[in-house]
């Protein structure tokens, strides 16, 4: 037999106020109407929870432990209804975000602040992913939100410009490239042996670089997917590289960046991203908190 929340709400008065009557004048209700839910309470648990006589009520050491559970039950009972009207509101639940690495040179932490400042019982799960990865896991609703590169299907996805960027060169200390004044133009890289985005792993980086720059492929002397990669491998004076100016931020010995001349200033787009149907009301919340407190790319 299953015991119901009136049979706990019952003992719990009973407990507190050691006396029948009493106990029943604060639920509002008759006494022996309240002497039969702790029987049936009683009888559920299959122990005596209550010793009692003309002149007592006390605890036995099986009331004393499930009063503590009985109070926990209805406390969990009574959080319930709010839990729930949060969760539909998106004031409360899960938001799970993929992120690039680049992301993570100072983008994605200002933007968890944000959220944490505004949504405090949303709860952040990270993961980091490539954007084909991102794509892939929102639209099969196993992420919510993706901080990614273009492009995007947009009948599947919106997406919001959120960061633009300059392109840089990364190059050996004390490299030649480093005493050009103003921007290096693409034609000065010609001799120079490349560290190159991976065409399968970093697609969008590959693409672009190719779009401003001709690339000999026998220059090419490594092709990795992550920038961090890249950095130490010009680190070890194993070539130069094409990176985000926000790795500039990575504090990675031996390294130094010089201006690229690209048609775009900043051509390096980072993109909020998320599916057009979704099924999780923190989304929208989060959204909409992102909308009000991060400006819009420049």
């Amino acid at each position: 037999m299953a015991y119901t929340l009136e049979q706990l709400r019952g003992l719990v008065a009973v407990a507190e106020e050691l006396h029948f009557g009493r106990a029943a004048a604060r639920l509002r209700m008759t006494q022996p109407p309240l002497s039969r839910q702790i029987q049936k309470l009683e009888a559920a648990v299959g122990v005596h929870l209550l010793d009692r006589d003309n002149r007592r009520v006390a605890l036995t050491p099986a009331g004393e432990a499930f009063l503590r559970e009985a109070r926990r039950i209805l406390a969990i009972a009574e959080a319930a209804p709010d839990l729930a009207q949060r969760v539909s509101s998106g004031s409360r639940g899960l938001v799970r975000i993929g992120f690039t690495a680049g992301s993570t040179f100072g983008i994605l932490g200002r933007l968890l602040n944000e959220l944490e400042c505004d949504l405090p019982d949303v709860r952040i799960e990270l993961t980091e992913m490539v954007t084909r990865e991102q794509v892939a896991a929102l639209a099969t609703e196993d992420l919510d939100l993706g901080l990614a590169r273009p492009p995007f299907d947009p009948d599947l996805f919106r997406s919001r410009l959120l960061h633009r960027e300059a392109l840089l060169l990364a190059v050996p200390i004390g490299h030649r490239l480093t005493r050009i004044t103003g921007p290096v133009d693409p034609a000065e890289l010609v001799t120079e042996p490349l560290i190159f985005h991976s065409q399968q792993q970093a697609r969008y980086f590959y693409d672009l670089v190719v779009s401003l720059v001709q690339v000999a492929p026998e220059r090419v002397v490594h092709s990795v997917s992550q920038i961090l990669t890249m950095l130490w491998l010009v680190s070890a004076d194993r070539g130069i590289a094409f990176v985000p100016a926000s790795a500039e931020r990575l504090g990675i010995p031996n390294v130094a960046f010089v201006p690229l001349a690209t048609p775009v200033p900043k051509p390096v787009e980072l993109h909020l991203l998320w599916p057009r149907q979704s099924h999780n009301p923190a989304l929208a919340r989060t959204l909409a908190v992102l909308e009000d407190r991060i400006p819009d790319a420049e």
